[in-house]
């Protein structure tokens, strides 16, 4: 599979965007909501399917929507095309604070796994598909575990950390994480779910009942903020109505 050539510039510290040049018929994909701002040669349109060459027409488009559904995201994609004569830029962020990372996945063997909501944005030609875990119970358990998006393609694509960003590199290995401090996740790393500790630890603990565990060969993106955890420390201190 080819992707689109694109060229990029991060911009910003802990509330990053990024900021994608595109030469005159390029394409980039990106959840619905993802962009910031556009030059005016840029036209978009929600498109059904990630535009890959493994679409598969129409009903494939349609497998893939629904797999997307599965996930929480929208049914739809946005594909932000240049028009124009001259290289043109459309910009995107994530919907928290935090940072973006680019990943090159010639580089990494063609394949990343990341959480459902961690993609932001990739060249057209990028593969966008649904990864489940090898245990039911990562869904039943591992909240933000059971789902998970595969980014599939020889092009850029670019995940939102909340936080900062940590890269872990596994030789054989194992880490046991958060499973929402958990970003994204390169081939020859397998993951699992598992009990964080006894059952005093997991009751009062305050680490939940379970943690991710990945082990094997590969590279590891993780997350100092979940969005999760951000919302659940401001709920807390909102006063109660009387």
């Amino acid at each position: 599979m080819e992707s689109h050539e694109v060229e990029y510039r991060i911009t910003g510290g802990d509330l990053q965007v990024v900021e994608v040049e595109l030469d005159p018929g390029e394409t980039v994909i990106a959840e619905a909501g993802a962009m910031c701002w556009m030059d005016g040669d840029i036209e978009f349109a929600a498109r059904m399917g990630d535009g890959s060459a493994a679409d598969g027409g129409f009903f494939g488009k349609l497998l893939g929507a629904g797999k997307r559904l599965v996930t929480g995201e929208s049914l739809f994609m946005t594909h932000f095309t240049n028009q124009g004569q001259a290289k043109a830029s459309v910009a995107f962020a994530g919907q928290v604070p935090g940072h973006v990372v680019p990943v090159d996945l010639a580089e990494i063997g063609g394949e990343l796994i990341c959480q459902r909501d961690a993609f932001l944005c990739a060249a057209r030609g990028t593969r966008i598909d649904v990864a489940f875990s090898k245990r039911l119970g990562a869904g039943f358990f591992g909240g933000e575990g059971f789902v998970l998006q595969r980014l599939r393609g020889d092009g850029l694509a670019f995940v939102h950390a909340g936080g900062a960003v940590v890269r872990k590199e596994l030789h054989g290995g194992t880490l046991r994480v958060d499973t929402g401090c958990l970003v994204a996740f390169t081939p020859g790393v397998s993951y699992d779910i598992g009990l964080s500790g006894g059952l005093k630890s997991m009751m009062f603990g305050g680490e939940g009942a379970f943690l991710a565990a990945l082990s094997g060969h590969g590279t590891v993106f993780l997350q100092s903020m979940p969005f999760n955890r951000l919302a659940d420390r401001i709920t807390a201190l909102i006063p109660e109505k009387k």
